[in-house]
């Protein structure tokens, strides 16, 4: 199979890769990090694939200097990662760990001296273990110890820092963790999940005022945005879809991108919707204009109405309503089961293009495929699959750019093989095989593409004649 072409991206267009905290970084517990949920979680039996945790997984604490030899070789402008919450303050709020105020000191620093910029994510669903075991995000205590946490960092690190990330994917944790119990904390709720997500927009609203006090460059909120389609024109059908849109996009568009809370909540969660964890003044709060949106897109969905799960609709989990995903594309699928249609992203960022005239810049944070990834005899890993699903994807962001969404740059996802939840390390999405025995590094095929992506568009921009 012939190498894809290097899709066409304007000049100015900047190219990272991302990784999260926990995902990599391992010794959870060394040098005073204190537990979260995705520790806990990782630690109960039955919980993930093959009992694995991320203990160890990549172990950047201690080999971190690898990586940024990594990202230097792969000439990437900006390298988004996550700073673990307990790792700062590890029991969410309190005393302060210096040695983990040092390690990120050290991480950005290295990055700065190799041309990299770095985009720090503060959340991505590590919890303080302690916070969670006092309600939570179902409580707006954790919002506000969100806040103090948000403006630690940014006092510490917002001088080198160029793009803040206050959550990412928050719809994962609010409703992957506190309705499906598929991730951390393992939770399945009803209004404890909805709880949990508008307290997620609120910590972003209170973080996005701190980080502003302490003159943040650029501050935003990473989403992962669905493109849902419709499974058919019957009436029930089109309801369905209108629930399924409130459930994976809508909840946090509309607060973020509106000043408004979505207009079918009450059809997608009868009773359970306006709870008492909305106060006057969240929206306003929520809302408060951005520098960027952040997009993680890895596949469309269709769905269908359904019968719901639980008839009392009290007794429902936030999840349970009334929708069933239907298997409706015929293509190539990763490891994950994920269909790839790389034309759903430019559909997905036309919409919210056409329906929010204020959306600001948007940056894809996260994309990339997961595939079975092996070191041949040659040692080398030829994953010709993920090249293919990455110059797609590239061109369906280009085709957006073209069609008026200002679209500023791409993270891939992800710069290395890492732990993946309850998926342990059975997923591959990185553009660096690991060895989760030696912890040996291995640049694939997909790395060395993507380096030449990056050298090829920035002779383009410096040259554009030739």
């Amino acid at each position: 199979m012939s190498t894809p072409a290097f899709p066409e991206l304007p000049a100015g267009f900047r190219f990272g890769a991302a990784t999260a905290a926990y995902q990599i970084e391992g010794v959870h517990d060394e040098d005073g990090h204190g537990p979260s949920i995705r520790t806990a979680f990782s630690h109960t039996p039955g919980r993930t694939f093959a009992g694995a945790t991320g203990d160890t997984t990549c172990d950047p604490y201690h080999r971190y200097g690898e990586d940024i030899a990594l990202l230097r070789g792969l000439g990437v402008d900006g390298y988004r990662f996550s700073i673990a919450w307990p790792r700062l303050l590890p029991g969410g709020t309190g005393p302060v760990d210096p040695k983990g105020l040092d390690f990120y000191d050290r991480l950005i620093d290295d990055l700065l001296a190799v041309g990299v910029a770095p985009a720090v994510t503060l959340y991505h669903r590590d919890l303080p273990q302690a916070l969670e075991d006092r309600g939570g995000w179902r409580v707006r205590q954790t919002a506000e110890a969100f806040a103090r946490y948000a403006s630690l960092a940014a006092e510490r690190y917002g001088d080198r820092v160029e793009r803040w990330i206050t959550l990412s994917e928050p719809s994962c944790s609010a409703f992957v963790g506190y309705a499906e119990g598929r991730h951390a904390p393992g939770a399945e709720g009803g209004r404890g999940a909805l709880a949990a997500a508008h307290h997620l927009l609120v910590a972003h609203g209170l973080a996005v005022r701190e980080l502003r006090a302490a003159g943040a460059q650029e501050v935003g909120i990473t989403l992962d945005l669905d493109r849902i389609h419709l499974a058919s024109a019957l009436p029930e059908d089109r309801a369905a879809l209108r629930r399924a849109r409130v459930l994976h996009n809508e909840l946090w568009t509309e607060p973020l991108l509106a000043g408004r809370y979505p207009a079918h909540e009450a059809e997608t969660w009868a009773g359970l919707a306006d709870g008492p964890w909305r106060l006057p003044g969240d929206l306003e709060l929520i809302g408060a204009p951005l520098d960027f949106l952040g997009v993680n897109f890895y596949r469309p969905v269709t769905f269908a109405a359904a019968p719901h799960r639980e008839a009392d609709p009290d007794m429902r989990t936030a999840v349970d309503i009334g929708v069933t995903e239907l298997d409706r594309y015929r293509t190539r699928r990763t490891t994950m089961g994920w269909p790839v249609v790389p034309d759903a992203l430019t559909e997905l960022l036309r919409e919210l293009h056409a329906r929010y005239p204020r959306l600001p810049p948007v940056w894809i944070t996260g994309n990339g495929s997961a595939e079975d990834d092996t070191v041949g005899l040659d040692g080398r890993v030829h994953d010709t699959a993920r090249i293919t699903y990455l110059a797609d994807h590239l061109a369906a962001v280009a085709d957006a750019i073209s069609a008026g969404v200002d679209v500023r740059g791409y993270y891939v996802w992800s710069l290395r093989d890492d732990f993946d939840g309850a998926r342990g390390h059975r997923q591959r999405f990185g553009l660096v095989h690991v060895d989760h025995d030696t912890l040996t590094r291995t640049p694939k095929d997909s790395y060395h593409w993507y380096r030449g992506l990056i050298t090829a568009h920035r002779a383009q921009a410096e040259d554009p004649a030739g």
